[in-house]
């Protein structure tokens, strides 16, 4: 299958295109540097030079393949500018995709859902979930299962990890080392899904391959990790004290990551394992951060 990838370059983007192309599928990835492009084309994937705001470049891409991942998406920007501009990316693969049949499929995140409980594949993005303004997206892209695409949305885990220090999780042991402590919010016992890089880029080739239209997929390898648990590893990785924090002095602790650590957002994905066979396999994200480069 010829695969047009979004975020190709990306921590997650590059394992996803190791795993395609090791499957046989052909891969073209859009590119806005010359930086990204020779990674791509170190891995073996072809290139398409454009970025998230030239949508003709995207649609085209889109068009001529047999099928779109598209995994970009600009966290550092404020907020609604990110989900308006990931909106108009879906429409773009959607529209360039209706009527084909073809599988399309885009990631979202399981801090869509509600805190709380544990989230399920079956759960519907909620108002008061941490990333609600992304949960938005979710219904933009699935519609396109109504024009004959083959989408599914792959809600990742808030920690996607290997030994890198990447992610959410390199992200407070930088915040860690800034502070010269590793702080926790002391209620609600906050938790996190987590999921290896590997088993999400597995579980997005298995997607295109074979997931149904419409499909909701959870890429959660652990249901759900104490935030305490994350601080007492960073604080042995520092070795500097380890704190808790009321939840009122997480914003100025956290800054945007407040909203991440402040609630409990367990999730499953026991319906993902059994619609695509998808067991995850690689180690946990205590583990990575104890035996890898965090610190």
């Amino acid at each position: 299958m010829r695969v047009f990838v979004t975020g190709a370059s990306g921590f997650i983007g590059t394992a996803v295109v190791g795993q395609l192309l090791d499957a046989g599928h052909t891969v073209t990835g859009l590119a806005r540097s010359a930086q990204s492009e020779r990674h791509l084309a170190t891995l073996g994937a072809e290139v398409v030079r454009g970025s998230l705001d030239d949508l003709t470049d995207v649609a085209a891409a889109a068009a001529d393949a047999e099928g779109v991942v598209h995994l970009a998406y600009r966290h550092a920007d404020p907020v609604e500018d990110a989900v308006h501009t990931d909106s108009r990316v879906i429409d773009t693969i959607g529209d360039a995709l209706t009527g084909t049949g073809k599988p399309f499929v885009f990631a979202s995140g399981t801090l869509v859902l509600a805190p709380g409980r544990i989230g399920t594949e079956a759960d519907r993005p909620d108002s008061s979930a941490p990333a609600a303004a992304r949960g938005r997206n979710e219904a933009v892209g699935l519609a396109y299962a109504d024009h004959d695409v083959r989408v599914s949305a792959v809600r990742l885990a808030p920690s996607v990890h290997d030994q890198e220090k990447r992610g959410f999780a390199g992200a407070l042991v930088d915040i860690a080392a800034a502070a010269g402590e590793a702080a926790y919010v002391a209620d609600g016992h906050p938790r996190w899904p987590t999921v290896h890089r590997q088993d999400a880029a597995r579980l997005i080739r298995l997607a295109l391959e074979h997931a149904p239209a419409g499909a909701v997929l959870h890429g959660v390898g652990e249901e759900g990790v104490i935030l305490h648990a994350v601080a007492e590893v960073i604080a042995a990785g520092l070795h500097v004290p380890v704190r808790p924090v009321a939840p009122e002095e997480a914003a100025e602790r956290f800054g945007w990551l407040a909203p991440m650590v402040t609630v409990d957002a367990a999730a499953s994905s026991v319906a993902t394992q059994t619609l695509l066979d998808w067991t995850p396999t690689h180690a946990g994200l205590l583990h990575d951060m104890q035996h890898g480069h965090f610190f």
